[in-house]
């Protein structure tokens, strides 16, 4: 089990920049997860930590060793990817040991680190099935006991998740946080969805074209974003925001003014984004007026769409109000939890 050191590393095809000077420290047993939107060069830089992409520049260590020209073979990598790539004319078991065969380990080694693997994910009663008999939840973990039966040094997984439906995906997302705190194993996970982010890892690292917009604890991430796209990125509902002007009362946005004491980096007059999180707003009589565009009810919650001005406002309400679409209501948000941007960097103030 290692750690992993990226190093001001840096990809480009041809004049295209993919990779800009990434640096990421991955410690041993961590769990981390690279997110951001498409393109944004998360999966690329997880290819380069397996030596499927060459580096154009920089640095990559496994276990404290620089990996840049070894070949994937000899890194000491599993790599599970978004399709299974099982092999269909093999069984279960034969899939899962077939790594293991090819570097000549006895048959009986073999057959351990198989059955091994095989209880810690509950296949042993589908060892002798062929992937095309098998769902898609337990083809993802014939994928990953592949993986498992290798025990390398470092786990990646590339959107493992994505070609599952909703309900499989959150049971598989569970699966995937037990089997880490099981076998501790280096991991680092590829999604496009924050949710996922935020429920397993012990460590988020949000990239956009190519490049760090920040790293952090999910919740440290969640409370503190550093500007705008990770405040807006995180979090679904996603939070609000709110175009506002500084003034010696606080910040006023719309035609209410919301209390916030002038701070470091703030003087009046000053143009700025004010972000709140949907739950951390309420309805009532007094604040900024907003005009009620959609209701979701949602069961355990009530989702409301409210418009301020031309501005789209979320609020998640914890109980089921009795709130019809066009009506004209007035909202505050939490004390202390508010959030300013800088409107001309995006910068949180």
């Amino acid at each position: 089990m290692s750690g992993v050191q990226i190093e001001s590393l840096r990809k480009s095809f041809g004049a295209v920049d993919i990779i800009r000077g990434v640096d990421i420290d991955v410690n041993e047993g961590e769990f981390v997860t690279l997110v951001g939107p498409s393109g944004c060069g998360k999966s690329t830089l997880l290819r380069m930590i397996a030596g499927l992409e060459s580096i154009s520049g920089g640095l990559i260590r496994i276990g404290g060793r620089v990996v840049n020209d070894l070949a994937p073979l000899h890194r000491d990598i599993a790599m599970v990817f978004q399709s299974y790539a099982l092999y269909p004319h093999m069984t279960v078991e034969k899939n899962m040991g077939f790594s293991l065969k090819l570097q000549g380990l006895p048959k009986d080694r073999i057959a351990e680190a198989v059955g091994r693997a095989a209880t810690v994910l509950g296949l042993e009663n589908h060892m002798q099935r062929y992937p095309r008999q098998l769902s898609g939840g337990q083809r993802q973990r014939v994928a990953m006991g592949r993986a498992i039966v290798r025990n390398p040094q470092v786990f990646l997984f590339d959107e493992p998740l994505s070609n599952l439906d909703a309900k499989l995906r959150v049971q598989m997302r569970a699966e995937i946080k037990e089997l880490h705190q099981r076998l501790n194993t280096t991991t680092i996970y590829v999604t496009h969805d924050q949710i996922e982010a935020m429920t397993m890892a012990d460590k988020i690292v949000v990239l956009r074209d190519g490049m760090v917009e920040q790293i952090g604890a999910p919740l440290d991430l969640y409370d503190n974003p550093a500007n705008l796209f990770v405040a807006g990125f995180l979090g679904s509902p996603a939070m609000n925001f709110l175009p506002a002007t500084v003034t010696a009362a606080g910040v006023r946005a719309h035609d209410g003014t919301i209390l916030a004491p002038l701070g470091a980096g703030l003087r009046e007059g000053q143009s700025v984004i004010f972000g709140i999180r949907p739950e951390h707003v309420t309805l009532g009589s007094e604040g900024i007026s907003a005009r009620v565009g959609v209701v979701e009810p949602t069961g355990a919650e009530t989702m409301v769409v409210l418009h301020v001005g031309d501005a789209p406002v979320t609020v998640t309400l914890h109980e089921r109000a009795s709130i019809r679409p066009g009506a004209e209501v007035r909202l505050t948000a939490a004390p202390g939890k508010g959030h300013i941007f800088d409107a001309a960097t995006g910068r949180r103030l």
